[in-house]
């Protein structure tokens, strides 16, 4: 007579709870990341909204032209797309996007600015005003969003 020996098939459950674990551990470091990363994302893209008021706003101060008045630069628009509500202008060309979309109450309904500034940081205040760079994210310019949030949601070049 012949004895099989039958060896176990499978994993005990001790094994099965590490491996778990393990996963476990790796989606609570991981999913707050990927979170992040996907409002940055679509938050660039309502930044990216901002470029034709950026270069209206540019063009006619760099042509030595008088500002047009408050949403009258011939850029601002509503509906933009998935994330950007509308967006509008200032009199003197600091350009305010009002986010949506976003599913996150920290920012849903908020603006974010773009301000034309000159080479001593100066905000324009007629014509002759030569822009040198732009400032975004301010909470001095009009941004509503809690300062504690706007770093890390912004695009890199706005975080300076």
């Amino acid at each position: 007579m012949r004895v099989h020996n039958k060896s176990q098939a499978g994993f005990t459950i001790v094994e099965l709870m590490i491996v778990v674990m393990i996963i476990g551990v790796l989606a609570a470091i991981v999913l707050p990341s990927v979170r992040g990363y996907a409002v940055r994302a679509k938050m660039s893209e309502a930044m990216l909204a901002l470029s034709p008021c950026k270069d209206a706003v540019t063009e006619l101060y760099q042509s030595l032209g008088d500002p047009p008045g408050a949403d009258q630069w011939g850029c601002e628009a509503s509906n933009v797309s998935q994330y950007v509500a509308a967006v509008n202008t200032t009199e003197f060309g600091t350009i305010r996007v009002t986010l949506r979309g976003f599913n996150d109450g920290r920012l849903d309904a908020h603006e974010v600015t773009l301000a034309p500034l000159d080479s001593s940081g100066n905000l324009p205040t007629g014509s002759g005003f030569i822009v040198r760079t732009w400032r975004c994210g301010s909470p001095v310019d009009g941004t509503d969003i809690l300062p504690q949030y706007i770093p890390q949601y912004l695009p890199s070049g706005c975080r300076g």
